[in-house]
């Protein structure tokens, strides 16, 4: 029997996809592989490589498929061949899990949830030629979760990745982390962890963690452990990892991170507006106020590490001018890699259905539409300006945090801060993956100033020139007398 795993990617936008050095390996799907019973055959396709339509060996009994929602309509249109053929399709993922109904329109099975206790079930069903159209996976004990099988793999990927807990007792309104792995801070066993790490022939890696470092005490000896036993094995790899501004605080863990070979960390800020962060339930930054946040960057950068800071716009209540206060602030805070997206209410999250309910979500053409939710287009109406005010001002946001002199600066600086040459490499490549994101679909030339670009702006997805209206607002680009540029 032969199962064929897919990881789909978004044809509208590639993200990460679009560099090597940013693909990200479906790890789901290689836990999966090392759920199925050895008498399977299993294979993974995977378009961060090669499209499926370009894929030759397409034969399968059975098709699993996994999808983020903007890698959802993706999934249905391959989904629909194996269908069409009569070969069952299973799909699980965040998206079938936030919106199974949907989705078990399009394949012949949604599975809900982690796959550890239930995947076992679904193999021996089909086998027995009884596959259900619901599976529910729950959230199982990490005790059940085996090593994947990474050498399923593209041998194209940079990098590995590895997962040490799921589950964030954090509600943030913006977030799905909550609703499909749970709330409760699961723990994987750390030897589990050490001889799969000791498996990776690649010297880089990623741990997916939601937060490395965790929110308890339990947690925080969990990340102690795992960067000891790395230690004590001798096992050299360079790495990053997400956590929160916790670990500012914990020098022992900063320590042990920078020994174990920890190069990046990235910290959720979202906001400078105190405000904005308690409205979406990010209750641990709103309680360090933003004033601190230098003083933390600060922190973990002494002991040799880079930081990536993520922060989202168009948060409720933000307006134009609060844009571009937002970009001042990310710019004077000391950053070394800056992730800057959009807000997206995504399938799943509390502020997906409140935006639903209010009628503001203005990109509805389900399932297509689901290709524009990647965090860099905007899909909903602002309550204080208009989608097209926004957007046009993002584009002259993007174009002040990654065009080439900006980011060459940003180098030199963290540079001296950190005191590490790979640290801040980490960080300086870490921005040209998000200049090849942001601009991938249309916008500004990153390399021209806004000033000069007048009011011509590229209509992202089709690349057309249009002109835009007189009244929109741009207050983010100011010129003197002199007709000098001032930032």
């Amino acid at each position: 029997m032969k199962l064929l795993l897919i990881n789909p990617q978004n044809k509208h936008r590639r993200g990460f996809s679009l560099s090597r050095a940013s693909r990200y390996p479906p790890l789901s799907l290689a836990i999966l592989a090392a759920l199925t019973p050895k008498h399977w055959e299993v294979k993974i396709q995977d378009e961060n490589f090669e499209w499926f339509e370009d894929e030759k060996d397409k034969e399968a009994d059975l098709v699993g498929i996994t999808a983020f929602t903007p890698n959802a309509y993706r999934a249905y249109e391959i989904a629909g061949y194996y269908e069409s053929k009569g070969i069952p399709v299973v799909m699980g993922g965040i998206h079938a899990t936030a919106l199974p109904e949907e989705a078990g329109q399009y394949v012949t099975t949604v599975f809900k949830g982690e796959a550890e206790s239930e995947w076992p079930k679904v193999i021996d069903d089909f086998e027995k030629g009884k596959l259900k159209p619901l599976y529910e996976g729950g959230r199982p004990s990490m005790d059940l979760m085996p090593t994947p099988r990474h050498d399923l793999f593209h041998e194209g990927y940079m990098f590995n990745t590895v997962q040490t807990t799921r589950g964030c007792p954090y509600n943030c309104d913006f977030c799905s982390v909550h609703t499909f792995n749970g709330t409760k801070h699961r723990l994987r066993a750390v030897e589990d962890i050490l001889d799969e790490i000791e498996q990776f022939p690649d010297k880089l890696m990623g741990f997916v963690d939601d937060n490395f470092y965790g929110y308890s005490t339990k947690s925080k000896e969990h990340s102690y452990a795992i960067l000891e036993g790395m230690i004590q094995r001798g096992i050299k790899k360079e790495w990053f990892i997400q956590a929160s501004f916790n670990i500012a605080d914990d020098p022992k863990f900063l320590d042990l991170a920078a020994k174990a070979g920890c190069r990046e960390v990235l910290i959720g800020v979202e906001s400078e507006n105190i405000h904005q962060l308690k409205q979406a339930n990010k209750h641990l930054n709103a309680r360090i106020r933003p004033e601190s946040f230098r003083k933390k960057f600060r922190k973990i950068q002494r002991a040799g590490i880079a930081v990536l800071g993520a922060f989202i716009f168009g948060l409720e209540g933000d307006t134009v001018e609060d844009l571009h206060r937002r970009l001042k602030f990310i710019r004077k805070s000391g950053v070394d890699a800056i992730q800057a997206t959009v807000l997206t209410p995504a399938p799943g999250t509390a502020l997906f259905d409140r935006m639903l309910k209010e009628n503001r979500i203005f990109r509805q053409d389900y399932p297509s539409d689901w290709q524009r939710y990647h965090s860099e287009e905007v899909v909903f109406k602002p309550d204080r300006m208009t989608p097209k005010e926004f957007e046009y001002n993002m584009y002259i946001v993007w174009h002040k945090l990654y065009n080439k002199t900006s980011m060459r600066q940003r180098f030199l600086r963290s540079l001296w801060l950190i005191r590490n040459f790979k640290s801040a490499m980490w960080a300086y490549v870490g921005n040209w993956h998000y200049r090849r994101i942001v601009f991938e679909n249309g916008g500004f030339d990153p390399d021209t100033h806004p000033a000069k670009q007048k009011r011509i702006f590229r209509e992202p997805g089709t690349h057309q020139v249009i002109d835009l209206p007189k009244d929109i607002s741009r207050p983010g680009v100011k010129v003197s007398k002199e007709k000098k540029i001032l930032f």
